[in-house]
């Protein structure tokens, strides 16, 4: 069985790691100095964090002690009290092996605890400081409470640059003997936005079809429409062609397979990119942001989707009424 990519090329040492440079920097001066503080590794997904968390690890204690005095959890599994009492007490307390002056837990998606889970965790690392380090990811670290975050050393991780990404992919690409076109890496950035794992997947899953990695191969394994589709949905119904427009959103939804939400996600990101006048763009915002709203509170997806386009309309024919 083929193994996952984002997994089999990891990167396993602080040094391979792409991106986050400063990041990078200071955990190798950490481990230079042989004592780690608590870490709260904060950014959006993709990013770097776990690959830098276990890099720090195996860096730390070696290959060997590693699997003895590390571990690492999910706090999204187990987000209650309950995790903190056994799992995380029970190795924080017990004392570090093979020579290490103290173990790591590792924490990840520590956003998914509950309130009462890191109030109890916050005493456990507290508690147990001397024989134990802790290293906590999360998406959003407003999600963590104070006290946590006061404890510890906070990196924030921003999104990947498109050349750092591409490094990556290069690297990748000439493993397994692919042939990206440029076409097909400018919509591997397009689509990934900054996620390198979200982007892997992408190509792997294209990369089961052929072994030439083109845009068209990308777009449909990824249920993305192209930029330019999405452009044409906002454009048309601001000409008055609101037949053509509804013509485009029933193929993108029944042939392209995406969901309203794609939809909408992509129209705010094409909406930037477009050459409108800025009252024009304020309010198509402020729309999708309404439509975005009905769709969460569960409204009929193909209704709302096309009552923006009806007000797209609206708001084309009195621009032009105004000009």
């Amino acid at each position: 069985m083929q193994a996952i990519w984002t997994e089999k090329y990891r990167p396993r040492t602080l040094d391979e790691v792409v991106g986050q440079k400063e990041i990078v920097e200071r955990l190798k001066a950490i481990v230079k100095s042989g004592n780690i503080p608590h870490f709260l590794f904060s950014g959006p997904a993709g990013t770097g964090k776990t690959t830098c968390a276990l890099a720090l690890a195996r860096e730390l204690f070696g290959e060997e002690d590693c699997k003895i005095n590390f571990q690492e959890l999910n706090a999204s599994d187990e987000r209650g009290i309950q995790i903190v009492r056994t799992k995380i007490k029970s190795f924080a307390r017990a004392a570090p092996l093979g020579g290490a002056d103290f173990k790591v837990i590792f924490l990840d998606e520590a956003d998914s605890l509950t309130s009462d889970a890191q109030a109890a965790l916050r005493r456990t690392m507290e508690k147990y400081s001397l024989t134990c380090r802790f290293v906590l990811s999360c998406n959003y670290s407003s999600r963590i409470i104070p006290p946590i975050q006061s404890r510890c050393s906070v990196l924030r991780f921003g999104p990947l640059s498109d050349n750092d990404i591409k490094i990556y992919i290069r690297r990748v690409a000439e493993a397994e003997g692919l042939n990206i076109t440029e076409e097909g890496f400018n919509s591997l950035l397009y689509i990934g936005r900054g996620d390198l794992r979200k982007t892997m997947n992408v190509l792997q899953v294209a990369a089961s079809f052929s072994n030439t990695i083109d845009a068209e191969n990308l777009y449909q394994t990824s249920t993305t429409a192209r930029p330019e589709d999405i452009s044409e949905l906002i454009t048309l119904p601001l000409k008055g062609k609101f037949r053509e427009a509804r013509e485009k959103l029933e193929k993108l939804l029944t042939v392209g397979g995406l969901s309203g939400e794609d939809v909408l996600s992509q129209m705010h990101r094409e909406v930037y990119t477009l050459p409108l006048d800025d009252h024009v763009r304020v309010k198509i915002m402020d729309t999708i942001g309404e439509i975005d709203f009905r769709l969460v509170e569960g409204a009929n997806e193909r209704i709302q989707l096309e009552a923006l386009l009806a007000k797209l309309q609206l708001l084309g024919t009195r621009s032009n009424r105004e000009i």
